[in-house]
């Protein structure tokens, strides 16, 4: 239990104690390897929801007797990042709440959740805007695209200080706006390119119709991606038009929908990033993942049965908090038999926007060092 709830618990409860106890600490309370998480108010019950693979999502709170203070105290690993909710019930009503004492909140394109930063946790200093690095622009398209039989949105960037008599790498990037709004994907290009650490690049950022009926190896989707947005970037845009110089990038079922365009095209992608891929499979029997996944599963299971070598290096990365997480492990000796380059890294996180900005810096620092990175390595 938390030494400070302990405190509470043994000394004065009253209302200006418990006022005093909020006023004097951060909350989630962290105390080495144990995070404690209250909750202030009148409540017939609370639940804390948080998202971490392989423990209960519901976990109830105590009240502090003789106040109206909820607590939980959990052991949690360092360096562990966790995003979660209280669950209120009042007079046989329940919602779902973020914690009213913590200041960090995740958004994501449902809202938001409450951040968890145990012991060790830092949020990284490149997903910040910085002042003194020059900064990329932002282009809007409206792509006609015989293959959807329509309009279709992206989004270029362009690097600071971007020439036309330059050529640079082209990188596509599924659910494009969600990179920018949620992982701070301009802001870490921007940082990342100015310091060195990645090339200077042009990244064409994707804006889905129905992303979890087009990227599921959905045909209309691998021909616009590589048969329309990429030649008509290499159009109209200075690129290198060389496999090593294209990288394709997604998370979730956008991770899937990177692996089956250069799984469909190869050779053309050389450089692949999966973050967190929705990589469901069946060897044997039904998956339990529901409707939306039967795509997932017939282009996974067609995959493994004959991977290819779709592309030279892929990153591949997943949060060990994740109910996804023994696909992406069991995805990864199965690429490395391809012969292709791997790197694959965990973080104690969940399926999350921020998890997958905080892999950006190592990710797209290998698939495109700069000059500085490659005086790192």
């Amino acid at each position: 239990m938390s030494l400070a709830i302990n405190r509470l618990r043994r000394g004065d409860r009253s209302p200006g104690a418990v006022a005093g106890f909020l006023r004097d600490h951060s909350f989630p309370l962290v105390e080495g390897p144990h995070v404690t998480f209250v909750f202030p108010g009148h409540a017939d019950a609370v639940n804390l929801r948080h998202f971490i693979f392989g423990l209960p999502s519901t976990m109830p709170l105590q009240r502090v007797d003789g106040t109206d203070l909820w607590f939980i105290t959990v052991e949690v690993p360092a360096k562990s990042r966790i995003e979660y909710k209280f669950d209120v019930h009042r007079g046989g009503h329940r919602e779902w709440v973020r914690d009213p004492l913590n200041q960090f909140v995740a958004r994501d394109p449902f809202g938001g959740n409450s951040v968890c930063q145990s012991d060790g946790y830092v949020t990284p200093e490149w997903v910040f805007e910085d002042p003194g690095a020059r900064r990329g622009t932002l282009e809007e398209v409206q792509l006609v695209s015989d293959a959807f039989g329509g309009v279709r949105h992206v989004t270029v960037y362009k690097p600071a200080r971007f020439r036309e008599s330059r050529r640079y790498p082209v990188l596509l990037v599924h659910d494009g706006g969600d990179y920018l709004k949620f992982a701070a994907f301009k802001e870490v290009l921007d940082n990342l390119i100015h310091r060195g650490e990645v090339q200077p690049l042009i990244a064409v950022l994707s804006h889905p119709g129905d992303r979890l009926a087009e990227y599921p190896d959905d045909p209309r989707h691998v021909a616009f991606m590589a048969e329309e947005l990429l030649p008509w970037v290499e159009e109209h845009y200075p690129t290198f038009e060389r496999p090593a110089s294209r990288g394709i990038m997604g998370a979730s079922f956008g991770a899937v929908g990177s692996l089956s365009v250069a799984w469909r095209h190869p050779g053309v992608f050389g450089r692949v990033l999966l973050q967190s891929g929705s990589f469901a499979f069946t060897d044997i029997g039904e998956h339990e993942r529901g409707p939306a996944f039967d795509p997932v599963v017939r282009f996974i299971n067609e995959f493994r049965e004959n991977p290819g070598r779709p592309s030279d290096r892929v990153f591949v990365s997943c949060g060990t908090y994740e109910t996804l997480i023994y696909e992406n492990r069991s995805m990864v000796p199965l690429l490395q038999e391809t012969g292709m380059d791997i790197r694959y890294v965990e973080a104690r996180d969940g399926h999350n926007w921020e998890n997958w900005r905080d892999r950006l810096r190592e990710a797209l620092a290998w698939l495109f060092p700069g000059p500085l990175w490659m005086v790192y390595e």
